[in-house]
Formats: structure tokens, sequence, C-alpha cells
């Protein structure tokens, strides 16, 4: 069982606005489907679950870049006309990990986020959001994103 308090959750309801919920440690965010939904890109897929997977799965992608050697990336998971929301994922020495959910003034609607690798500007203006962290092993939160993605894949939305 993976204990890194971390999830991305998809909320039973209909609607694609205030219908995902981040959960870091203590820290809970809502935010939109929105983007995700609408996204043309040739990765995308019209199932909400499959692109929640994606995105996922270039989360741990990123993760697992880091394993060894160390660095900072930063993931996505708000998107939103004038901002987007980020968790920034900081390891010193390629084991250990600090998880910090933040926001940048990047907006959304230049980002495919089943693709936002390529797609994204370098994040230059993350600001941490208080009370917003956790610390972790790289390798435990590669495991819990990718359980995660799991999860969504499998789903019928």
């Amino acid at each position: 069982m993976n204990s890194v308090p971390l999830n991305f959750e998809r909320l039973a309801k209909k609607g694609d606005h205030k219908d995902l919920r981040l959960h870091l440690g203590t820290y809970n965010h809502f935010c939109d489907s929105y983007y995700l939904v609408i996204d043309e890109s040739p990765a995308a897929s019209r199932r909400l679950g499959a692109n929640l997977a994606r995105l996922l799965e270039q989360w741990r992608n990123q993760v697992d870049e880091l394993k060894g050697m160390g660095g900072t990336v930063y993931l996505p998971y708000d998107f939103s006309d004038q901002c987007t929301a980020w968790l920034r994922v900081t390891s010193a020495d390629g084991h250990d990990a600090e998880v910090h959910a933040g926001w940048s003034l990047v907006e959304a609607w230049g980002i495919e986020p089943s693709n936002y690798v390529a797609t994204s500007p370098e994040i230059t203006d993350f600001e941490p959001i208080a009370n917003a962290r956790i610390a972790c092993s790289l390798d435990d939160l590669s495991q819990c994103i990718a359980m995660n993605a799991e999860a969504h894949a499998a789903s019928r939305y």
C-alpha cells in the first residue's frame, strides 16, 4: 500500500466545472476538467478518464526522470484561462522529493494537457501555496501516480 498523500480524482457530478479534486497532504483543491475535455491533440481521448490517465502518465514520466539525478519538474493539475496550477517536485539527491502545490500566470489556452511537456512554456513564476506540500521518496511518488492513473484508465467516464 502506498502511503503518499496525493490523489487527483474526478468527483461524482456531471459537468466540467469544479469536478476534479487534487488532494496533497491536508490540502484540497477543486478544479475543472474543461481543458482536459476540449484537448484536441492526437494524444487526447474522447474520454475524460483516459485524458486524466494520460496526464498522470506524463507526471510519472517526469518524476521518474528525477531518479538518480535530482532536479525540479512541474506537473500541471488546474488549467484555467488566466493561470495554471502546478505541483513542483524537487529532489536534491535523486531519491527524496518535496512536492509543493502552487500557481503560475501561464495561461492554459496554449497548453495541450495530453502533451503538456511539449506544449507548455517553462514555469518561471511559480508561487507556492502555504501548507500545500508533502515530502516522500521519488519511488513512492511514482508508484502513487501510477496507481492513480490506472484508476482513471479503468474508469467509464
